[in-house]
């Protein structure tokens, strides 16, 4: 195999364990398998590629994939998806809040940008391309959760590839000089990897800790609880805002790649 094309149209249904034909024309993107099997649930279908490192399900044209976690893993996932060209990737990750005196658990973040502190977006692009979501995706996001009578923050969040770093009070200094509302390991890479690969995409993200504090780090405990009170709607609002780009007939492809 020579051409990425080759190479992409291998390895998607390698990872997953399905065919192409049978992906839908409209991705969600997730770093947890309780997604997946909870989409799976609400629609009657099954869990697929159980035993490939990305498990997924398909539901009418949209497909859930759990691509695992990490910068990595992100910019994988859509280097792979550019096999089916989606006509629009949505990102529902989780974060930790930077803003312990606005942010609390269970708060939604639409980001309006990223800052590329991860390293493999680097890979893609030079340091000074911003990262940034498509337009019409986020306001569909925005619409709904209006719908849900849920507000949101926005603003931009900082990705990293360093898992632990919340007893280190240098970066934690680092990150508020950034102003930023949010941490994560993934968006970034998905902004700057979609538009690498003509893909348009955005992202929600749930508050899932506010690290910046001793009391605020996550827990195992801490984690089973955001799970429980706020994964579906943070699965609902994603699917409904995919539902409305379908059903309006709308396109997110709003820059000329």
């Amino acid at each position: 195999m020579k051409s990425k094309k080759e190479i992409v149209d291998n390895w998607l249904p390698r990872y997953t364990g399905v065919p192409l034909e049978r992906f839908g024309e409209y991705i969600i993107l997730v770093n947890f398998n309780n997604y997946v099997e909870l989409f799976a649930q609400w629609n009657g279908v099954p869990v697929e590629g159980g035993d490939r490192p990305m498990d997924s399900a398909t539901a009418g044209n949209i497909s859930i994939i759990n691509f695992g976690m990490g910068s990595p893993n992100a910019a994988t996932i859509m280097d792979l998806l550019s096999s089916i060209k989606p006509k629009a990737c949505l990102f529902l990750g989780k974060c930790g809040g930077l803003r312990p005196e606005k942010t609390v658990v269970g708060d939604l973040i639409l980001p309006i940008a990223a800052i590329r502190g991860e390293g493999t977006s680097n890979d893609y692009f030079p340091p000074e391309v911003p990262a940034l979501p498509a337009f019409a995706l986020q306001k569909a996001i925005s619409t709904t959760i209006r719908e849900y009578q849920r507000d949101y923050w926005t603003g931009t969040v900082y990705t990293t590839n360093r898992r632990v770093w919340e007893y280190d009070e240098h970066f934690k200094d680092y990150l508020k000089s950034l102003r930023c509302m949010g941490i994560d390991m993934e968006t970034a890479t998905i902004f700057i990897t979609a538009f690498k690969n003509q893909i348009p995409a955005g992202a929600l993200l749930l508050v899932s800790d506010v690290p910046m504090v001793p009391e605020g780090v996550k827990t195992e405990e801490g984690d089973k609880k955001v799970t429980a009170d706020y994964l579906q709607t943070h699965l609902k609002i994603g699917i409904d805002s995919l539902k409305q780009l379908i059903n309006n007939a709308q396109t997110v492809r709003h820059l000329r790649f």
